[in-house]
């Protein structure tokens, strides 16, 4: 196999080439489209990169691991319940504050006996903190007036769970620790973690990708506002558990990161007390090329922005290398159009010291043990399953796979097809939001059993079951008689009747003509049947 590189001299010194006859195609990721480029564009071979002639002098890599491109991922997931260091609950409340406090914080020494360059870095803007919450989901431990209680039970077998289906091996002995933090973001300046797992990995399209470390700790706080002097939280979302899975630079291109962060979500979403949502999952992605400094840009949480995301970084440190700049390690924050911007040095080891105010917690044989009993099978082999047994499509298998009552009303309505009932619970809220501008949570279960199971006995058709509820949401209740189904002797004379009484329609008018006198009463289906059997 010949490289770019030896291919481009090729036709270069060959004389049995002509340059003229050649083209190098290549996706600019940047643009997001296929670019052409003639052979008489490239000026040089330079290094790693082709340098070309494009209106002004450009530099195009020749290959991502020609530039020891590096990549790893931070997943970090909210989990549902209670808080990780004390009773309250993980509402993330919109309620009016009732509760402020005003601080500043400074770092402290690490293990290392060193302050975390990160920490100084903060600490050094001499910023004033302000605080606020609701009591509600809040108490006198996040406003750290309290010590922590001991380590939330559930949210630790939740992320043991989580670690052995990513094949992780479970520590002997759980131990607090507590990571300086001194933007404010936890008003005790540091952030409690502990490691729970390690040596894990899943299987990719392109080989096992590792995970060295899987952790549960405190959420932060929500920033609210920042001035030159002063910034602002909200502490509702502080303390809510976060489980941090990291995983090795085992990826091998932009795309392949993307992948990773979504089989990883996948296996999050397969375990119950994991929330769902806007903002209750984040990546963070670590960056670094050869000559360049390991980048860990934050703030993103849109899969389809990872690709982006890293190729703009790799070409920001590609440009600084190129210009003879030396890059520093560094936390950056991931901008709308896919840039970065600079937020702090990258924080290392020196940040960490125990947590003397939470007991250690032993993780014993046997709770491993029932813990592997008691994992969920994967979000993918469930849709797998759903595919299968109810000949649902792909997509529709997504939208249904969360939902419990699918498969209890796919079991039970004999008369339904699945693919209805997916839709009736899936597509149907949509288009009476759409549609009729109506409130479709307002539908309980009960509501999707009981007019599904009409259906399914016969009583309306698939055509009324939108307007019955529409009439639900807008009033509480529906009269069934009015969307009772026509009984089909007879329909095919009073749908005659239609026809001669406006003869040289085509069949698409007179399907809308017996539809808007019979709407919800009969099916579509069964008119168009109808129709045709009359205009042959």
């Amino acid at each position: 196999m010949q490289t770019i590189k030896s291919f481009i001299n090729k036709i270069k010194w060959d004389k049995r080439e002509n340059p003229e006859d050649y083209a190098l195609f290549y996706y600019d990721r940047i643009l997001d489209r296929l670019v052409e480029l003639p052979y008489g564009k490239i000026l040089k071979l330079e290094g790693n990169f082709m340098i070309i002639d494009n209106e002004e002098e450009s530099n195009i890599p020749l290959h991502r691991e020609k530039l020891g491109f590096r990549c790893g991922l931070e997943i970090h997931q909210q989990l549902e319940g209670l808080k990780l260091f004390c009773n309250c609950p993980t509402l993330n409340s919109s309620k009016e504050p009732d509760g402020k406090l005003e601080r500043r914080l400074r770092a402290v020494v690490g293990e290392t006996g060193e302050i975390d360059v990160a920490a100084a870095h903060e600490m050094s803007k001499d910023k004033k903190f302000l605080y606020e919450s609701n009591s509600e989901d809040t108490c006198l431990v996040e406003y750290d007036e309290e010590p922590p209680h001991e380590l939330n039970k559930e949210a630790l077998e939740t992320t043991i769970k989580i670690a052995l289906l990513l094949n992780a091996r479970i520590v002997d002995e759980i131990q607090v620790m507590r990571k300086t933090v001194v933007d404010g973001s936890n008003v005790s300046g540091f952030q409690r973690t502990a490691l729970v797992a390690m040596g894990g990995f899943i299987e990719s399209s392109l080989g096992n990708v590792h995970i060295p470390t899987i952790c549960l700790e405190e959420e932060a706080a929500q920033k609210l506002e920042e001035g030159k002097e002063f910034v602002k939280y909200r502490l509702d979302r502080l303390g809510i558990p976060l489980i941090e899975i990291a995983t090795s630079a085992d990826i091998k291109s932009p795309e392949h990161a993307k992948e990773v962060a979504a089989h990883i979500g996948m296996v999050l979403r397969s375990v119950e007390g994991v929330k769902r949502g806007l903002g209750t999952i984040r990546q963070d992605v670590n960056i670094s090329i050869d000559n360049g400094a390991r980048t860990e840009i934050k703030g993103f949480q849109d899969l389809k922005s990872i690709p982006k995301v890293i190729e703009y970084e790799v070409s920001r440190q590609l440009e600084a290398i190129k210009h003879g700049k030396k890059l520093e390690r560094e936390v950056r924050k991931a901008e709308p159009d896919f840039t970065a911007s600079f937020l702090r040095p990258l924080p290392g080891a020196a940040r960490l010291y125990p947590e003397t105010d939470v007991l250690p917690v032993r993780i014993s044989d046997e709770m491993i043990r029932r813990m592997r009993k008691e994992l969920p099978s994967l979000l993918s082999e469930k849709l797998a399953d759903l595919e299968k047994r109810f000949s649902l499509s792909r997509e529709m298998a997504k939208e249904v796979v969360d939902s419990g009552i699918f498969t209890e009303l796919a079991g039970k309505l004999r008369n339904v097809e699945p693919s209805f009932i997916a839709h009736a619970l899936i597509s149907t809220p949509k288009e009476l939001r759409k549609r009729y501008g109506l409130d479709a949570s307002k539908l309980a279960n009960k509501d999707f059993e009981e007019i599904l199971g009409h259906l399914d006995e016969g009583r309306i058709t698939k055509e009324a079951v939108i307007d019955i509820f529409a009439d639900i949401i807008k009033g509480g209740k529906t009269d069934l008689k009015k969307y009772a189904a026509v009984a089909e002797e007879g329909i095919e004379m009073e749908i005659k009747k239609i026809v001669d009484s406006k003869p040289g329609l085509n069949i698409s008018a007179y399907m809308g003509l017996v539809m808007a006198k019979y709407r919800g009463k009969i099916e579509g289906k069964k008119v168009m049947e109808i129709l045709k059997k009359i205009m042959k």
